[in-house]
């Protein structure tokens, strides 16, 4: 998204049920979605910005966030709160790029990775083991379940959303009814069950997760990916009804998740030969352990798949993506 675009997205905050004082950024593939939250009453008051989309879109991000915090035309607010959902590389991986512009800025992140964090674990993070890049950054505290987070007058609750990843958060800010789900809840589904797919379980979690979601009664559900929306109740139902059938065959959420973070891997290349994306991924240490398949017996079809469902295109040997980054 260009920042004229989230221009336009904050002038159509009204149509999106947004109220003064949160502005979504909703991002493109590989970057989760960014929320700021201002109080309208006090321009000099510090902004909290939930979430900083990946690595690669760093700069993005930072162009983004600098034009929100200038847009009252004054001198521009203060940014005083990074805070991250969960700790996957779409949702921290402009962490690094925004603390060197913003050194006055507190990171707060959910606390079952704040040691990992701390001392750098890129293994128990998650980033080497699925491949993925992210910029060392560091916290300076942690946000628990059960935790507020007070700007202006919004009041923005913490509550625990394991499943997609174990330490996930979602906000609810009741006077508003609006819920930031991450990757707990997106309009036609949820984000891929990370334990599962290691081997542990997080389908039960899920469910609890969406449960969750659907006593807070949300009347807009902010996800992180994808646009703002309000039939909850319609989303709840894909999303459960997703959720059965992982649960009836874990073999389709395992190669679900292959197609998955293919593709994201595309995203981050463009293009590149179907040899070395097959030569990438056997050397991925996530996909040699998903559940029920053999990789190396599984990736060619799902590469074919890719490229029939036109999120891939094939000339010769040179894959192509297709969905936008």
């Amino acid at each position: 998204m260009s920042v004229d675009a989230a221009a336009d997205l904050r002038r159509d905050r009204a149509a999106l049920g947004l109220p003064p004082g949160v502005q979504v950024f909703e991002r493109g593939w590989l970057s989760s979605n960014n929320i700021l939250l201002t109080d309208p009453a006090d321009a000099q008051a510090p902004a909290t910005l939930i979430d900083t989309g990946f690595v690669q879109h760093a700069p993005q991000t930072l162009a983004l966030l600098q034009a929100a915090l200038a847009a009252d035309g004054g001198v521009p607010r203060p940014l005083g709160r990074i805070v991250n959902t969960h700790l996957h590389s779409d949702h921290c991986g402009g962490n690094a790029l925004l603390q060197q512009h913003f050194p006055q800025a507190r990171t707060l992140v959910p606390p079952g990775h704040a040691e990992a964090v701390r001392v750098w674990d890129s293994h128990t993070l998650g980033f080497d083991t699925m491949s993925q890049p992210c910029e060392r950054f560091a916290i300076q505290g942690v946000v628990q379940p059960g935790d507020e987070l007070h700007v202006g007058h919004q009041c923005w609750q913490a509550h625990a959303a394991p499943g997609h990843d174990p330490h996930s958060l979602i906000f609810f800010e009741p006077r508003h009814r609006i819920a930031l789900t991450a990757d707990a809840l997106w309009q036609r589904g949820f984000g891929l069950v990370f334990p599962e797919l290691e081997g542990g379980t997080g389908f039960a979690e899920v469910a609890a997760s969406l449960d969750l979601i659907e006593r807070l009664q949300p009347a807009l559900v902010v996800p992180g990916h994808g646009a703002p929306f309000t039939d909850v109740a319609s989303a709840l139902g894909v999303a459960r009804k997703r959720l059965a059938r992982y649960v009836a065959d874990p073999v389709q959420h395992s190669v679900q998740g292959l197609k998955v973070l293919v593709t994201y891997r595309m995203l981050q290349l463009q293009r590149a030969r179907r040899d070395d994306v097959i030569t990438w991924a056997l050397q991925v240490p996530l996909f040699n352990q998903l559940p029920g398949i053999v990789l190396a017996d599984t990736l060619p079809g799902v590469i074919d798949a890719l490229v029939s469902a036109g999120a891939l295109t094939e000339h010769g040997e040179q894959l192509q993506v297709q969905v936008t980054a």
